[in-house]
């Protein structure tokens, strides 16, 4: 039997740790639907900390056990399962507000993509705020802070997932560098103003229905639209200020991960053992490249200029690159060959090596551009004839770098050939080329190519004419959220389903622009937190930790109240939460002189300090795009947690919020 890995052993002891703990709570709950109903929290926790499967299976998996309690209830010693959860609304949460508010966003923003917006946005944010993460994140997390401040968080980071997926392309940063500052400050960005976040939108009808049943020198006062302003631009400051000095610290190289989806160099490497490296460079007013012909340069070599951007104008596939084309000063150039072979060639070139990809970053990104694989049929015209004969790149917008022949790969600077472009094709060679996807699509309708790759993303042309449909119903969308009463979830579908309608986006492209594991991971969880607070489970713990703190000076009840709603809200929804925790909050308030108005408040703020676990809907929109695990939002979150009570327990202190 081979010995269990470091990981499995974590696992097992860990598994232990919280069957005791869910013993234990079982013998001092009041009820058994409590101690159930803490056995299916910590058995979610569990499953989320340690990743033993992923989040959207384990959410899942504990709504479907929740469902089960009512074949089983009996054995479980519960009289009904709907005890713990009404069956009949067990899947209740895939209609809920929250999750077709996102459903929603997701599609809006698809479509302001769709019309190359987001593109122009990503382009204007690299000329503020040039190609360094410490410039970068500011403007990103500020903006998306600064919006989510008026409308919902989610939506504000759905909206700019395109734009930073842009900027990680052009600048060479990893997504997972720049997510997450963009989630967290766009959950920060709520605490801004009273209609930032849900929470803080029903505070004032919490404290109106409270005054009803309090004696009237015991009356609270509502909050006006612009009273948290200085709490929130305070944590909101504090995200970006964190970010800025702890981010290489706390955030993860997730592109360092083998379980990431490789792209088609790293492909090319592992399959045919062929290493080629892709950058951009700008021709310098020195470099002895000026005055030489294209076809020369790459010959002597070894290396293929892919994309080329002289002056305004970009040249890049289908007669596009020509071989006599003349180097000047300034050109900027893609360019990709063997990592050793490029570097050296760059160095002698005198060519400025730029960070990232900000000229071609999306022209070259994955979704653009890759390594192809395309087999020379018998009935070719090509067979016979080289890549220079027959004007391969220019004619068909392809660029060779290899032939796999007789089992053998030949490629540039291999010990066989010169230059492989010279080389001509023979029936049934298999040619490794790199290409944009624009002009792969094309080649499947030439008989004298096979290709081989059919799995890639098909290009659509960036539908421009449709900016001004985008924008206004995105408009729309935005003034039913702010103006009107109407549901968040209708408000934004009107939204969704006016860019379908108009053409912004066929209803597939609606479809694709979803991610379905965020809505499956947050529809699965409402049911849980529906039975934390049936069963009263939720009103135990809050009682129980009140009590303990109820000594404390104000300050410490302040931040144990903080906490208290901090706990809450991972594990159900911060409304829920901020209903459950308000009354308790004021009757302790009252109990010891405080203001019962402040604590309501401290609540509706602390039910936006979600960062350790993916359960809030920004944490689990970002966590799939920037391959993020449960550990990275626990390390990270972990500190912004404790940053958030502490700054919000200072701010109130110092501002003398009553």
């Amino acid at each position: 039997m081979p010995p269990m890995s470091r990981s499995t052993v974590k696992k097992s002891i860990a598994a232990v740790v919280f069957i005791l703990l869910a013993l234990y709570f079982a013998s001092i709950v009041p009820s058994i639907g409590m101690a159930w109903a803490m056995a299916f929290l910590l058995l979610t926790v569990y499953l989320f900390a340690f990743e033993v499967v992923g989040v959207d299976v384990a959410a899942i998996t504990v709504m479907v056990l929740l469902g089960l309690t009512t074949l089983f209830a009996p054995l479980m010693g519960l009289e009904s399962g709907a005890e713990l959860t009404d069956p009949q609304h067990l899947f209740a949460g895939f209609s809920s507000n929250a999750v077709i508010s996102i459903i929603a966003v997701m599609i809006i923003g698809a479509g302001l993509d769709k019309t190359g917006l987001m593109s122009r946005v990503a382009a204007f944010i690299l000329s503020v705020g040039g190609r360094s993460e410490k410039s970068i994140i500011p403007i990103i997390a500020g903006t998306v802070g600064f919006i989510s401040s008026f409308m919902q968080n989610v939506g504000a980071a759905a909206l700019f997932l395109p734009v930073v997926s842009r900027i990680s392309s052009r600048t060479g940063i990893a997504m997972s560098q720049l997510l997450m500052p963009m989630g967290f400050c766009a959950i920060l960005g709520g605490t801004v103003t009273m209609i930032g976040s849900s929470p803080l939108i029903l505070l004032n009808d919490l404290i109106l229905t409270a005054n009803k049943s309090l004696p009237a020198e015991h009356h609270m006062h509502t909050w006006a639209l612009f009273s948290v302003t200085p709490i929130g631009l305070c944590l909101l400051a504090t995200g970006i200020l964190y970010f800025i000095l702890a981010g290489k610290y706390v955030l993860p190289a997730v592109a360092e991960r083998p379980d990431r989806r490789e792209n088609t160099l790293q492909y090319l490497k592992r399959t045919y053992g062929i290493e080629f490296d892709l950058r951009e460079v700008e021709v310098t007013r020195d470099s002895p490249l000026l005055g030489r012909r294209l076809l020369e340069v790459e010959t002597r070599d070894n290396i293929r200029v892919i994309a080329m951007k002289d002056g305004s104008q970009i040249r890049a596939g289908v007669d596009s690159l020509d071989r006599d084309l003349v180097f000047r000063e300034g050109q900027v150039l893609g360019i990709v060959g063997l990592p050793g072979r490029e570097s050296d060639f760059i160095e002698q070139a005198r060519l400025h090596s730029h960070k990232g990809m900000p000229i071609f970053g999306d022209l070259l990104s994955d979704k653009q551009s890759g390594i192809a694989e395309i087999v020379i049929p018998a009935r070719s015209g090509l067979v016979g004839k080289s890549a220079i004969d027959v004007w391969m790149r220019k004619r068909y917008g392809i660029s060779l770098m290899g032939i796999l022949r007789n089992g053998k790969v030949l490629y540039a600077e291999d010990e066989e050939v010169s230059e492989i472009r010279a080389v001509p094709f023979q029936a049934g060679d298999l040619i490794l080329v790199y290409t944009t996807w624009h002009a792969l699509e094309r080649l499947e309708q030439d008989r004298d190519f096979l290709i081989v790759t059919t799995e890639y993303p098909r290009q659509e042309a960036v539908r421009t004419h449709k900016l001004y449909w985008a924008l206004g119903f995105f408009a729309f969308a935005l003034c039913l959220v702010l103006f009107t009463d109407i549901r968040l979830s209708i408000a934004l579908l009107a939204g969704a389903i006016g860019m379908v309608l108009t053409g912004v986006l066929s209803m597939e492209e609606a479809y694709e622009a979803v991610s379905w594991k965020t809505v499956f991971l947050l529809a699965s969880l409402i049911p849980l937190g529906y039975a934390v607070q049936h069963t009263g489970t939720a009103r135990w713990i809050a009682d129980g930790v009140l009590s303990v703190v109820g000594h404390f000076p104000l300050w410490g009840i302040e931040a144990a109240l903080a906490l208290l709603a901090t706990a809450f809200t991972l594990v159900m929804s911060n409304v829920g939460a901020t209903v459950l925790l308000v009354p308790l909050a004021v009757n302790i308030a009252i109990g010891i002189g405080a203001s019962p108005s402040l604590f309501a408040l401290i609540v509706a703020l602390s039910t936006s300090n979600s960062f350790i676990l993916p359960t809030h809907q920004v944490n689990a929109l970002i966590m799939g795009p920037a391959g993020y695990r449960v550990p990275d939002f626990m390390r990270a979150g972990g500190i912004m947690s404790l940053l958030f009570i502490a700054v919000l327990i200072l701010v109130l202190n110092l501002l003398g919020y009553q």
